[in-house]
């Protein structure tokens, strides 16, 4: 449990803040609720916590929460012609209690923030060495968001980084069974009872609900797995590098980013992104759609911790604008050697790749490239993974 601090509030921190993360499988499992349990006995025992931000919903258990608990007052800001209240940072980090609450975590701040992310406001506060509890639904976690979006049928655009739930020092997952959630649905204790049958016919669907509440617990699982072979268990002798091979296929590249993402964070690793550009991908011959997409996949890398790299084979030609990557010359290299000039760099151990379209395979046949990076991959003993 998070608690004192012995910093003197006057003098810079020494020690990041402790984090610690309520993780539930939808809205309405009671993260909230527990968040401010929390806060109401860590107030009783002298600890100097305050409420940063809490959305309530309007549900009256939650409400009442509140009372008795010191509460931050919101930054009001205009939007568009609308009045709306933030978390307000600036306010936290002067009065810089021992303890800040700080709900809905993947919330997107107004334009002309100072971060875009309430997840990024948290990063500042736990640099500033003050403890943060928050919560967030697993909906939101950007390396699975394409598994819930599939089960759901609902696109999620709210979304925090796997590195931020690494840096957790507690992870605790809020579980209810389908039953107990769809009845708390029924009770009107999620929302307001106008909305229940809607919300039953689409996304409170028994079916749904397990299918999150799964993948809730092994999200949680695999943070507490994690930190044990990290603090308690001797390390692992054997090294993992994962590298993630994409191409400017907007779609496909983001689905191996993310599964990347997952076998890395599973086996504890280091992983990268590599896309090798060819003289056909030149910037001046490159469609601008395509450009953006393969700005926004290394962005979406970046944020998952991965060090993306770029491989210009056609000479020194200006890599894309934007475009947060290392960039690396190899003249006259093809896209095996690219390939295997950063397997040897990054000292890889397994290669993530798409199941391309069969053009592309043919392509890949008639140059003989495939069959000789098989040829060195199995001597030097690397894993080749076509991911789905």
């Amino acid at each position: 449990m998070i608690g004192t601090t012995d910093r003197n509030p006057l003098q810079p921190a020494t020690k990041p803040g402790r984090l610690k993360v309520y993780i539930g499988m939808s809205a309405g499992v009671g993260k909230t609720y527990r968040m401010l349990e929390e806060a109401h006995d860590l107030l009783a025992r002298g600890v100097n916590i305050q409420v940063g931000y809490v959305e309530t919903h309007d549900r009256p258990e939650t409400r009442a929460l509140i009372e008795g608990l010191p509460v931050i007052p919101r930054r009001e800001v205009y939007y568009k012609g609308k009045r709306l209240e933030e978390f307000d940072l600036n306010a936290v980090l002067v009065l810089h209690p021992d303890v800040v609450i700080v709900d809905e975590l993947a919330h997107s701040n107004v334009p002309g923030s100072r971060h875009a992310k309430r997840y990024q406001d948290v990063l500042e506060l736990l640099a500033n060495g003050i403890n943060v509890i928050t919560a967030v639904n697993i909906q939101h976690i950007e390396s699975i968001n394409a598994q819930v979006e599939r089960i759901t049928d609902v696109g999620i655009t709210e979304r925090v980084p796997d590195s931020f739930l690494q840096r957790a020092d507690e992870v605790v997952n809020i579980d209810l069974t389908a039953e107990e959630l769809i009845g708390r649905l029924r009770e009107g204790k999620i929302y307001d009872l106008k909305k229940v049958e809607t919300a039953l016919r689409n996304f409170f669907q028994p079916e749904k609900i397990l299918q999150l509440r799964e993948l809730a617990l092994k999200e949680v699982a695999g943070q507490v797995e994690r930190k044990v072979e990290l603090e308690v268990t001797k390390p692992d002798l054997r090294h993992e590098h994962f590298l993630a091979l994409i191409s400017t296929n907007a779609e496909i590249a983001g689905k191996i980013i993310r599964k990347t993402a997952r076998l890395a964070n599973y086996y504890h690793s280091g992983w990268s992104v590599l896309y090798v550009r060819t003289p056909a991908e030149a910037p001046d011959r490159i469609p601008l759609d395509k450009q953006r997409h393969l700005i926004n996949n290394f962005k979406l890398a970046t944020e998952l911790g991965a060090e993306v790299i770029q491989v210009q084979t056609g000479g020194a030609s200006p890599g894309l604008a934007a475009m947060p990557a290392r960039i690396l010359h190899l003249e006259g290299a093809d896209i095996a050697e690219a390939i295997l000039s950063v397997v040897n760099e990054k000292e890889v151990t397994t290669i993530c790749m798409g199941k391309p379209h069969i053009s592309v395979w043919q392509v890949i046949l008639r140059r003989n490239i495939f069959k000789r990076l098989l040829v060195e991959l199995g001597e030097k003993d690397i894993d080749l993974v076509i991911l789905s």
